[in-house]
C-alpha cells in the first residue's frame, strides 16, 4: 500500500477539516515510520494476511464529540468477575499494541530468515498479565497526593524497569484539595430537619466498598463555605437550563440548586450557577441517566450506581495547576494566591451527593412543575422547580495543600530517528480504585511495556523513540501532564510526532475514538486490524462502522479537555489520538469503580455539530471570505505536498534499505513538514476567556469543559454577540466575530506555509 492523500469533499463549511483528512494518510506514514506494507489482523490464533487501502467517498468526520449512548442491555455487556479480564479487556489491549506496534516497530523485514516483529508483538500479548496488573493497582483506593497513589507510580516505574526499559519519575508540587467536613442539612415547614447522608452504603459481595481509606465524597477545588437558602431545580444546570428558569419567572439569585449530573462538565453547572447568583449547589446522579430508569436493578445485581451511588470530581474549569497557570509547577516556582482571580477558582460552594439524598430535596419543592424533559426516574409523581420551601443548610471546610505528585516515564530510544517522539499516556490516579477510569488503561501501558521489553531482548529497537507516560493527578484538572507539556514545550515543538492517549481503555464492548484528522487513517486502518470479540468473522473497524449508522466511522474531535491529550494538542499543538471501549458507565467517580464492576468511563456530553458560520442576526458587515480563503489555500498546499510525495515514491521512498542520503533527507524534511502543520493553528494570544487554549481550529465549548467546538474562538464570540440586546454594544461584539475570522484565517495559512516549506 502506498500512502496517498485523500481527496475529500469540497461543498463542506468544514473544508479546512477535510483538508486535514486528506493529510491523513500522510500523516499515517509519518507516524508508522515508512510506507506501511500488507496489515495483520487477528483472527483466534492465527495472523492473516488483510489488504490496506485508502476511503475513495468518506464523510466528513464529525467536528464534536456525540452524546454518549446508553450501556448495552445487559444480556450483551461483558462484565469482568473472577478475577479474568473480559473479552472487551482483551480486544483493548490488541488495539493499543497494534496501535503502538504501527506507531514504533522498525520497517518489517521482508527476507522470510528475519523475525515478524508484528506477529512476534501481537502474539505476546499476556491476558494474565494485564488482569493482574489491573488487580495489583486497584487493591486501595489511590487518589493523587496520597502515600497509596505514590505507591502505584512505585509500581508502574519498578515494571517498567524489570521489563528492561529506561524509566525515570517527574515529580511537581500543585495545589490539591481534600474534605475536611461536609454537611447538608434539609429543613421544610412542619417537617422535622433531615441530615443527608453524603456517604457511599457498602454493597453485598464487593468486599472493596468497605475499604475504610475510600475518601469521602466531595468536589475537588470547591471552596469552604456555609449556605443556607431555599432550593430550586435547575434540571442539568446548563447555560440554557438557567435561561429557562429565568423565563419561567424562577428566582436563583440567593437560592442553592440542585441539579443532576449529566450533560456538561460538573465546573460548569457550578459556575453557570454562581453567574445566576446561586450561593451553592448540589448535583446528584439520577437514576434516569444513571440507574436505567431503574427498570433492571443496581449494582451488584446488574450494572447500574447503586441509589447511594456518588459521583466524585473537581469543579475546577482550568488546566494544570492553579496556582502556576502556564509554566511548571516546580519546587521554587512562582505562585498565585488561592485568591487572585487568575487562579480562576470555584467561588461558590458544591457538594456531589447521591439519588437517595437527592430524593427528599426534590420532594420538599414547590413551585411550577418542571418541564416535561426535565423530570427524572426518582420515585416522585412529578420534578417541580421551588423556589422551596426545602431549604438546605450546606457546610464545607476543605483542605487546600501543595503537595507533590508524580509522573513516571519509559523511554525506548529510537535507531534510525531517536530526536522523533511517539508518545503514549495513560493517567493512574483515581477517585476510589479506579478499575475502569483509568487503571484499565494503566494495565494496557504496563502490557505494552513487558511486550516492548521482550521484543527488544530479541534485538528488536523503533525507529523512532517511543516514550511511555504514566500521569498524575489527571482528575484534579489533568496536572500532571498539562505541567510536564508546559516544562518541556519546547522540545515537544521541535521532536514530538503525536501523542496518543488512552484513559479508561476498557469499560465494555462498543469502539470509540477521537482524534486530529490527520490520524483519522491511522485508526482506521489499526481498527481493520483486529477482530471484534462478539463476532470473530468480522473486524473491529466493521463493527464501528456498524454502530455509527453510516458508511464510515465516527471518528470524534479532541476540542475540549476531556483527558490527558489536552496540554499536548490545545497548547503544544502535537497531533494527538484518544480510545476507549464502552459506551456511558453508570458508577463513573463512584466507590463501585472497582474490580469488581468493569465498565466504561464517558460522562454524557454535548454534541454541537457546528454546520456553518450563519447568523440571522450578523450584520451584513461580517464576512468569512478571508476564512474560505485561507482554508482554499490550504487546499492547494496539500495538493503540493502530494505532488512531492509522488516524487519520493517513483524516486524508491517505500525500500527505506535503498534510500540514498538525499532521499533521507527528503523524507525527513516532508515529515518536518507535517510534523509542524498542527503547530501552525496555535494562536500565541489563545481564545478570548481561556487563552490557556492556543488551538484556533478546536477547542472547548463555552459554558461546557467536555465540549469541542470548530473554531472556537470564532464561535465564541458569537455567542457573546447575540446575548445582548443593546446594538451599541452589540456592534463592539459583532467586531470581535470579524476580528476572530481574520484571526483563523492567519492560523489557516500559517499552516499552508509550513506544508509548502519555503518562505513566501
Amino acid at each position: 500500500m502506498i500512502c496517498k492523500l485523500f481527496t475529500p469533499k469540497r461543498d463542506s463549511f468544514f473544508e479546512l477539516v477535510t483538508t486535514m483528512q486528506k493529510l491523513s494518510w500522510w500523516m499515517q506514514c509519518l507516524v508508522l515510520r515508512t510506507l506501511p506494507g500488507s496489515l495483520l489482523r487477528r483472527e483466534g490464533y492465527r495472523i492473516i494476511q488483510v489488504s490496506g487501502s485508502g476511503v475513495d467517498d468518506r464523510e466528513e468526520a464529525m467536528p464534536l464529540r456525540p452524546n454518549s449512548l446508553p450501556l448495552p442491555a445487559g444480556g450483551t455487556f461483558k462484565s469482568c468477575w473472577s478475577g479474568n479480564f473480559c473479552s472487551a479487556g482483551t480486544l483493548a489491549m490488541t488495539v493499543i499494541i497494534v496501535l503502538l506496534m504501527h506507531s514504533c516497530l522498525d520497517s518489517w523485514p521482508a527476507s522470510s530468515h528475519k523475525k515478524n516483529w508484528q506477529q512476534i508483538f501481537v502474539e505476546s500479548i499476556d491476558n494474565n498479565s494485564i488482569s493482574n496488573h489491573l488487580k495489583q493497582i486497584t487493591k486501595e483506593p489511590h487518589v493523587a497526593g496520597t502515600s497509596e497513589n505514590f505507591k502505584t507510580a512505585d509500581y508502574v516505574e519498578s515494571n517498567f524497569k524489570t521489563y528492561g526499559l529506561n524509566a525515570h519519575h517527574k515529580d511537581y508540587n500543585v495545589l490539591l484539595t481534600y474534605p475536611l467536613h461536609r454537611s447538608v442539612v434539609l429543613t421544610q415547614p412542619n417537617h422535622e430537619p433531615i441530615k443527608l447522608l453524603l456517604n457511599e452504603e457498602a454493597v453485598a459481595g464487593d468486599p472493596y466498598s468497605n475499604n475504610s481509606n475510600i475518601i469521602p465524597t466531595f468536589h475537588a477545588y470547591a471552596p469552604s463555605g456555609n449556605a443556607s437558602a431555599e432550593v430550586i431545580y435547575a434540571n442539568y444546570g446548563a447555560l440554557e437550563d438557567f435561561q429557562k428558569l429565568a423565563q419561567l419567572g424562577v428566582k436563583v439569585e440567593g437560592a442553592i440548586v440542585i441539579a443532576k449530573y449529566g450533560m456538561i462538565y460538573r465546573g460548569d453547572i457550578v459556575e453557570n450557577a454562581a453567574q445566576a447568583g446561586a450561593v451553592a449547589v448540589v448535583i446528584y446522579s439520577d437514576p434516569l441517566d444513571y440507574g436505567n430508569n431503574g427498570t433492571e436493578g443496581y449494582y451488584p445485581d446488574s450494572q447500574w450506581l447503586p441509589p447511594s451511588g456518588v459521583q466524585r470530581g473537581s469543579v475546577f474549569r482550568g488546566i494544570g495547576d492553579p496556582l502556576t497557570p502556564g509554566w511548571a509547577s516546580e519546587t521554587d516556582a512562582e505562585r498565585l494566591s488561592v485568591d487572585d482571580p487568575s487562579a480562576q477558582m470555584p467561588r461558590i460552594p458544591s457538594l456531589p451527593i447521591s439519588a437517595e439524598d437527592a430524593l427528599p430535596i426534590l420532594r420538599s419543592l414547590e413551585g411550577p412543575v418542571a418541564p416535561s424533559e426535565w423530570q427524572g426516574a426518582l420515585n416522585l409523581s412529578e420534578y417541580k422547580l421551588g423556589r422551596g420551601p426545602g431549604r438546605l443548610d450546606i457546610s464545607y471546610v476543605a483542605n487546600q495543600t501543595v503537595t507533590s505528585i508524580r509522573n513516571v516515564f519509559a523511554t525506548i530510544k529510537g535507531s534510525k530517528e531517536p530526536d522523533r517522539l511517539v508518545l503514549l499516556g495513560n493517567h493512574r490516579d483515581a477517585w476510589t480504585f479506579g478499575a475502569v477510569d483509568p487503571n484499565s488503561g494503566t494495565a494496557a501501558l504496563l502490557e505494552l511495556a513487558r511486550v516492548i521489553g521482550k521484543l527488544m531482548e530479541e534485538g528488536w529497537r523503533p525507529h523512532r523513540s517511543i516514550v511511555l507516560c504514566s500521569w498524575d493527578a489527571e482528575e484534579y484538572a489533568l496536572i500532571g501532564s498539562t505541567e510536564w507539556v508546559e516544562q518541556n514545550i519546547d522540545i515537544l515543538g521541535a521532536s514530538a510526532v503525536a501523542y496518543l492517549n488512552v484513559d479508561f481503555g476498557v469499560a465494555g464492548p462498543g469502539f470509540n475514538a477521537a482524534a486530529s484528522p490527520q490520524l483519522d487513517e491511522l485508526l482506521i486502518e489499526i481498527t481493520k486490524q483486529v477482530t471484534d470479540p462478539d463476532d470473530v468473522k468480522q473486524s473491529l473497524y466493521t463493527s464501528w462502522v456498524a454502530s455509527s449508522n453510516k458508511t464510515t466511522p465516527t471518528i470524534d474531535r479532541l476540542g475540549g479537555g476531556g483527558s490527558d491529550y489536552a496540554a499536548f494538542l490545545q497548547h503544544a499543538g502535537v497531533p494527538s489520538m484518544d480510545i476507549s471501549f464502552g459506551a456511558d458507565y453508570s458508577v463513573y467517580h463512584s466507590t463501585f469503580d472497582n474490580y469488581n464492576w468493569m465498565a466504561k468511563f464517558g460522562d454524557p456530553l454535548f454534541r454541537r455539530h457546528v454546520s456553518g458560520l450563519s447568523s440571522s442576526e450578523a450584520p451584513k458587515s461580517i464576512t468569512v471570505a478571508p476564512l474560505f480563503s485561507a482554508i482554499k489555500d490550504l487546499h492547494l498546499s496539500t495538493y503540493q505536498l502530494t505532488d512531492e510525495l509522488n516524487i519520493l515514491e517513483q524516486e524508491g521512498l517505500e525500500k527505506l534499505s535503498e534510500l540514498s542520503s538525499d532521499l533521507l533527507y527528503s523524507r525527513r524534511e516532508l515529515n518536518d513538514r507535517l510534523l509542524r502543520a498542527e503547530r501552525a493553528f496555535l494562536d500565541s494570544d489563545g481564545i478570548p476567556g481561556a487563552s490557556w487554549y492556543k488551538h484556533l481550529v478546536y477547542g472547548p465549548v463555552p459554558n461546557d469543559n467536555y465540549g469541542s467546538l470548530s473554531f472556537p474562538a470564532i464561535w465564541g464570540t458569537i455567542h457573546e454577540a447575540t446575548g445582548n440586546g443593546n446594538s451599541a454594544l452589540n456592534a463592539t461584539k459583532w467586531a470581535a466575530v470579524q476580528h476572530e475570522v481574520y484571526r483563523s484565517a492567519r492560523v489557516t495559512r500559517r499552516a499552508s506555509l509550513v506544508l509548502r516549506g519555503k518562505l513566501t
